[in-house]
């Protein structure tokens, strides 16, 4: 990779290297197709979140829609009708809202994220009906965020299988359940090891829904003793990490604008030291041995499934489901390269103390004697931080 400035503390007036640069070391070979529905889906997620509260104003709605989230689900499931496609959006809409409320200082604050978890937990019941008031007890049950992931739960779960919808409920509840451990990593005197921040962002990265939604747009659910054979879960997990690698390293300036230290990259050269520059080279490096193990994994699995006498219906599942770890491989990929998010002017927007417009949804005051802000860095130990 070429060398390029190795960025300190984030500062309003950081340069933001060409993302390009930063992923040319990463080689993902599977190709990206876009969904033919990918503008009826924006359109109609832009009306969703406005709806639902999540983007309250002109100005909220032109920032967000600049991001083009919808392309990445787009990636995702190419082949996914309109109607499936409008809902992944929605939901996608809804992860990135969600993750944005954490560069403020409910970041960390692991008792506040506690009290919004269980109030969207609350709301994901197997058969439909809430508990608790739809949003349980506490102040969030009544905000724009609980309300609006009800909707997407209530939708996602429509006449699916209810074993589909335990796995369902279930990846949801780790995705949002991690992200107390997330707030503990910033305020950390250390920040773990690589292995011990793996664990808890391959569930902050949201892998795991939106594989089980391949299930759902193929109209199938895979049977619990196919869906756990030791190769589908390896090729589950090196798909979540090959996502967080690429987003590590395209959003490492924008994390470090917003002072966070959850990214592997950080990790890395915290542990390790060095540049910046060596620091993504390694984290590449852990990419692309990824890819190639899923390769051969991928290679062997029909003659495994024919071995075990899995039936040609659920073998043919399985397909469109390893089919499907690859479109968010190579999506996640494409979508970075091109969305805004990541540029200059998506650092600037977390740049400076300044939060993106819908994030403050989370709606209930700060607990007395809360913790710091998540802009104020966490003390390390040991290691040079890239913050």
């Amino acid at each position: 990779m070429p060398p390029e400035t190795s960025p300190g503390p984030a500062s309003p007036g950081v340069v933001t290297p060409d993302p390009t640069r930063r992923l040319a070391a990463v080689r993902i070979p599977f190709p990206a197709r876009l969904n033919q529905y990918a503008e009826r889906a924006r359109r109609h997620t832009l009306q969703w979140a406005q709806g639902m509260e999540l983007l309250t104003d002109d100005t909220a709605t032109a920032e967000y829609d600049a991001l083009r989230l919808e392309r990445l689900m787009a990636y995702f499931y190419p082949d996914a009708t309109a109607p499936d496609l409008e809902l992944a959006a929605d939901f996608n809409a809804w992860f990135f809202i969600f993750d944005d409320q954490f560069d403020g200082g409910l970041g960390a604050q692991p008792a506040r994220i506690r009290q919004l978890v269980a109030a969207l937990t609350a709301t994901m019941t197997p058969d439909g009906l809430p508990t608790g008031g739809a949003g349980g007890a506490g102040p969030y049950r009544s905000t724009p965020l609980v309300r609006s992931f009800r909707d997407i739960w209530l939708r996602s779960i429509a006449g699916t299988p209810a074993a589909w919808r335990l796995r369902f409920r279930e990846h949801w509840r780790a995705y949002l359940a991690a992200h107390e451990d997330e707030a503990r990593h910033r305020t950390a005197d250390r920040l773990p090891d690589l292995a011990g921040f793996l664990t808890v962002r391959r569930d902050t990265i949201g892998v795991r829904p939106c594989l089980d939604f391949t299930e759902r747009c193929g109209g199938y659910s895979l049977p619990d003793e196919v869906y756990g054979l030791p190769a589908l879960r390896e090729m589950r997990e090196i798909t979540g990490d090959v996502v967080i690698f690429v987003n590590d390293i395209v959003s490492l300036v924008k994390e470090l604008a917003a002072g966070d230290v959850n990214n592997s990259v950080v990790v890395h050269r915290a542990h390790r030291g060095g540049t910046i520059e060596e620091s993504v080279d390694h984290v590449a490096a852990l990419a692309n041995a990824r890819t190639a193990r899923f390769g051969a994994l991928a290679a062997a699995l029909p003659g495994t499934l024919a071995a075990l006498g899995v039936p040609r219906a659920t073998r043919e599942h399985v397909e469109h489901y390893v089919d499907g770890m690859r479109h968010l491989m190579a999506g996640n990929l494409t979508w970075s390269l091109a969305t805004s998010r990541y540029d200059e002017a998506g650092v600037a927007a977390v740049s400076g103390g300044r939060q993106r417009p819908w994030s403050v949804l989370a709606g209930a005051p700060p607990e007395a004697g809360a913790t710091p802000s998540a802009r104020e860095p966490a003390k390390e130990s040991s290691g040079p931080a890239a913050r």
